[in-house]
């Protein structure tokens, strides 16, 4: 049977036999213990500067958190890649009076009576700054030059909109809508790099219900700014995408308005999610394997609208999801998007984030403004209109811009019609495979 070791025991070192020390050893002893002392001197340290030899001290630098941030339908992905630092460093030149968020920063400095500065030292708020965001909460616009305000083409554009004015309801959707706002800033208020921007805060003119005195027909009218949404794929329709597209951990494969996929061409993403899911199984990520795993069978299973191609727009998800409203939009709803004197056919096509409102697909707002990109939004101002006919949803199925231009067409009849002339805009299909 092996001895047990010695867990201090260093291996392949024996005990010695003890002998007793010469005159030599002494001497050695003593010079060991002199230079010992001498080491432990500052004498060595300007040695090596004289040499030239010693390295300077140098700080270490605060860890940075980097975050990225993804907007999918109805949650917000957060990644962090480092640890916070314990406190926020101000960079050297940082003005925070000029606030790229958009709000005004006023700062005052204020002097107490205070004690000994031994004291004062350790006392917690002895000096202290305090960070408060004010927010004016808007009303939405409810009276028939408000509504044409934002655009004179309105009343020529539609000649039943007065009738319909004549008794509007502010939706409580715009209510709700500045409550997620409001949620959104308080969750965040720690974080001046992750809170709403005032443009962003401010999106929205109003949300009214009305109703169309003689045909009863219901309108859904949402008045505000139009950003880009570049999500969706159909490898039916668009077999090859772009490479930037396909190997981007953050392009959306699809959209809340989707179909049964008829064909048998694979969704051109699918490779580029199968290479973030290998990687996902060799880090150990299983909550974003899963959510790849499913995105692939999705993909696999269904087609969806392409930003890039298809004329849509997007709605908050809380908006879209509501099943008791007989004024809330759904998915696949007809809508008539005015800015200027242009009159758009689309439909409901995709759910966003429930603290925003204004976004058309690449292919709506570069028809709009053509210097838009997924970059750039078309219209920044509040002087879009959104005429949503709610409940009007038909079949989801690939899109047929035709057909959805002549639903558009009947239902604005049904609210008195288009002014002399105005006319709705043509989609034409710039698909690179066959056309409609």
């Amino acid at each position: 049977m092996n001895e047990k070791l010695d867990p201090h025991e260093m291996e392949g070192l024996k005990r010695r036999v003890e002998k007793k020390p010469s005159l030599l050893t002494f001497a050695f002893a003593l010079l060991a213990l002199f230079l010992g002392a001498v080491l432990l001197t500052p004498i060595p340290g300007k040695v090596r500067r004289k040499l030239g030899l010693a390295k300077p001290l140098k700080a270490p630098e605060p860890e940075i958190v980097y975050r990225t941030e993804t907007v999918v339908e109805t949650e917000v992905v957060e990644k962090e890649v480092r640890v916070i630092p314990k406190y926020y460093t101000v960079k050297k030149g940082t003005d925070i009076a000029k606030s790229s968020m958009g709000f005004d920063f006023r700062s005052e400095v204020v002097e107490r009576p205070g004690r000994l500065t031994t004291e004062e030292r350790a006392t917690p708020g002895s000096f202290e700054a305090n960070y408060t965001l004010s927010v004016n909460k808007p009303v939405a616009s409810s009276t028939f030059e408000e509504v044409v305000g934002v655009n004179e083409h309105l009343p020529k554009i539609l000649p039943g909109l007065e009738k319909m004015m004549a008794a509007p309801v502010v939706s409580p959707f715009f209510d709700k809508l500045y409550e997620n706002k409001f949620e959104r800033l308080k969750s965040r208020i720690n974080r001046m790099d992750r809170i709403l921007t005032k443009h962003n805060y401010y999106d929205c003119q109003t949300m009214l219900e009305l109703v169309h005195p003689d045909s009863q027909q219901k309108v859904f009218l949402l008045q505000g700014d139009m950003d880009v949404v570049s999500d969706g794929s159909d490898g039916d329709r668009l077999p090859t995408m772009p490479d930037e597209i396909v190997n981007s951990p953050y392009y959306q494969s699809s959209t809340s308005y989707a179909w049964n996929k008829l064909g048998s061409v694979q969704n051109p993403l699918i490779p580029g999610t199968k290479r973030r899911l290998a990687k996902a199984r060799s880090e150990g990520n299983t909550g974003e394997v899963r959510r790849l795993e499913a995105e692939i069978e999705d993909m696999q299973k269904r087609s969806f609208l392409i930003a890039d191609y298809d004329p849509f727009i997007v709605m908050p998800v809380y908006l879209v999801q509501d099943r008791e409203s007989p004024f809330g939009p759904n998915i696949g709803d007809y809508v008539a998007v005015i800015y200027g004197d242009k009159i758009y056919p689309a439909i409901v096509g995709d759910a966003g984030p429930s603290f925003k409102v204004g976004e058309g697909s690449l292919r709506m707002a570069k028809q709009i403004n053509d210097k838009s990109s997924a970059y750039r939004r078309p219209v920044s101002d509040v002087s879009v209109t959104y005429v949503v006919f709610p409940r009007t949803s038909g079949k989801w199925q690939p899109p047929n811009y035709a057909a959805w231009r002549q639903e558009v067409s009947t239902l604005l009849e049904s609210i008195g019609g288009l002014g002399e002339g105005y006319e709705l805009h043509t989609w034409e299909n710039t698909l690179p495979s066959s056309g409609q």
